[in-house]
């Protein structure tokens, strides 16, 4: 059975930081390309970042510079580090663990950020 969890969201004001987690079971960790996407009320869901199996990364044009993302395949997680936060990061932030035809998705994570 896999399970893509996700943690770390919260309320914090505009400057600050957070970081989210997520820990994926029942897959073959490694193999997978990790991704963060986020979805604010009433606009679509945007991918924010990805990690591919060979450390590859992409970084949506509105988080470069403020956001990175890791991985840990030991742990069988992937890691989303946001700083200086904006108003508009707001959203519901969702993991997705994507390799060929397979694809996972969590349960997401509130970020609130006040101005």
């Amino acid at each position: 059975q896999v399970q893509v969890v996700e943690s770390g969201g919260g309320l914090v004001q505009a400057g600050g930081s957070l970081r989210l987690s997520c820990a994926a079971s029942g897959i073959t960790f490694r193999l997978y390309t990790l991704a963060w996407y986020r979805q604010a009320p009433g606009k679509q869901r945007e991918l924010v970042a990805d990690i591919s199996s060979n450390y590859n990364i992409k970084l949506a044009d509105s988080v470069k510079g403020r956001f990175t993302i890791s991985r840990d395949n030991a742990k069988n997680s992937v890691y989303l580090q946001m700083n200086s936060l904006k108003p508009e990061d707001t959203a519901v932030y969702y993991c997705n663990a994507v390799f060929q035809s397979s694809g996972y998705w969590g349960q997401g994570t509130q970020v609130t950020v006040s101005s």
